[in-house]
């Protein structure tokens, strides 16, 4: 059969709906999206949900929208929001192909290169045991495969249940892969016995639609992590069974904690919805996954989604793990973060905000000062809460540690003075130079200073003795809050 191999590059990305959006999902996808840029081509999502009890609409859901939050978006595949299909070649989700994969089970069944097997679990099990105690290897050992289809048919039609089996025992030779990440790879052809390509309930296996799908999509190029290598030698016995033309294949190297190990949730937020939640942006969670196995070639670290589509280049992928550095991903989210202009940052905190139910000044003013003023403390946008709540009069609680500060003696006539000066001055807010000056005020009436000046202060404007800076704080707090604050603090001693 003549190849369908596409003139120009088509590369996919193909999640299985089982969880959320990994890492090392959205790596795999960022590389594929950035060749297809490159290379003027089409980045396709594809959906591989035949794996019935595990795939769930939610999941889907849940991959899609993290794809579109990370801005990857696709040219063919399903639609981000109704999940239909959109593109010529459909349908793009596994689950709905079975027809498809049937009648390409049906041709190699015909052809004699598969055939109908009615192994039991219990009988294969037992040929394991049998060749693993004669250090063989834990091939299955068929009796049907040289049954004619006809006596198989007949045994189906009698109600046997049989998983379709491909044929590899005259395959004897070693299949060898040019891969794009790894160089040569050989395989001989006695590492896999007759493997299933379709489950006895009709529903076929990864391999084998894998293959029809990324022949029938026209893929050119298969960009995947490295633990589907050892699935590449069943995939090219299936497409030389076909006589179809190998898209060129390429094993991206895992991605590892800082332990060495398969990075995993157990180490912390690895789901690109939770990042989300945490505060990272996306431009800063695609500039750190894509240094996670690749380098700019000016070794630049801070980049664009254009900087890297202009310098995406598979031959700079590494195949040695990356380590996923939680510290450097903050700060580079932080870079990302405080390059943002005022207003797209005010923006992006609304969120973290409305979550703790803040009523902040709607004034555009007041927002532009108050982020000029918080973004070089803010690492994520979920910082932004820490920051902003002292700002929130609902959230102003005179709290336990403030208790010892309150029983010293200068404590009274600090926020008396306090309140006094706040009272006099002509603006609804003052500056950070105002904000000094009163301070020196304070400590002329009192005779305070050090701890019994400044204590007293911060517990009348956060409510407790420790924390951020006031000359920060006091000139984004109108003079009425300030006021009701110093009046609380008072009525505490």
């Amino acid at each position: 059969m003549a190849s369908q191999i596409s003139p120009h590059v088509r590369v996919r990305f193909a999640p299985s709906p089982t969880g959320y959006l990994h890492v090392g999902g959205a790596r795999t996808a960022l590389y594929n999206y950035l060749y297809a840029k490159k290379n003027g081509g089409e980045f396709i999502l594809r959906i591989e949900d035949t794996d019935e009890a595990r795939s769930t609409q939610e999941s889907l859901r849940g991959v899609v929208d993290d794809m579109v939050w990370l801005n990857l978006l696709w040219a063919e595949g399903v639609d981000p929001v109704t999940l239909k299909d959109v593109g010529p070649l459909g349908p793009y989700r596994q689950s709905e192909r079975q027809d498809i994969y049937k009648k390409y089970a049906d041709e190699l069944l015909n052809a004699g290169k598969a055939y109908y097997c009615f192994l039991t679990d219990e009988e294969i099990e037992k040929q394991r045991e049998e060749a693993l105690k004669a250090g063989r290897s834990p091939h299955v050992n068929s009796p049907y495969q040289d049954w004619t289809l006809d006596q198989a048919k007949a045994k189906i039609a009698e109600g046997g249940k049989a998983v379709v089996r491909f044929k590899t025992r005259e395959l004897k030779k070693d299949y060898i892969l040019n891969d794009q990440v790894r160089g040569e790879v050989r395989f001989p052809s006695d590492m896999v016995g007759d493997f299933v390509i379709l489950r006895s309930g009709g529903m076929p296996v990864y391999n084998f639609c894998c293959v029809i799908d990324d022949h029938l999509m026209k893929m050119t190029h298969v960009f995947r992590a490295e633990e589907h290598l050892p699935n590449t030698l069943r995939q090219m016995m299936i497409y030389e069974a076909f006589g179809w033309q190998l898209p060129e294949f390429g094993h991206m190297a895992l991605i590892l904690d800082e332990d060495r190990q398969k990075l995993s949730k157990r180490k912390g937020a690895v789901a690109c919805g939770l990042l989300k939640e945490e505060g990272y942006l996306p431009s800063a969670v695609l500039n750190f996954i894509a240094l996670l196995g690749w380098s700019h070639p000016e070794g630049k670290e801070i980049m664009s989604v254009d900087d890297m589509i202009q310098a995406f280049d598979i031959s700079r992928l590494n195949h040695s793990g990356a380590i996923f550095d939680r510290v450097k991903f903050k700060w580079m989210n932080a870079q990302h973060l405080r390059a943002l202009p005022n207003a797209d940052l005010w923006k992006a905190i609304q969120p973290f905000l409305a979550r703790e139910k803040m009523e902040l000044p709607q004034d555009p003013v007041w927002q532009d000062k108050s982020i000029s003023l918080f973004k070089p403390y803010m690492e994520v946008l979920a910082d932004a809460i820490e920051l902003y709540k002292p700002l929130n009069d609902k959230s102003y609680v005179i709290l336990p540690e403030a208790d010892e500060t309150m029983k010293w003696e200068p404590t009274k006539a600090v926020l008396t003075a306090w309140r006094d000066l706040v009272a006099a001055l002509p603006n609804e807010f003052m500056t950070e130079d105002e904000f000094l000056k009163l301070q020196d005020e304070v400590k002329n009436k009192t005779g305070a200073k050090g701890k019994n000046l400044f204590m007293p202060i911060r517990v009348a404007v956060i409510g407790k003795p420790h924390g951020a800076e006031l000359k920060i704080l006091v000139p984004l707090i109108k003079k009425s809050s300030l006021l009701a604050r110093a009046e609380q603090a008072l009525a505490k001693i």
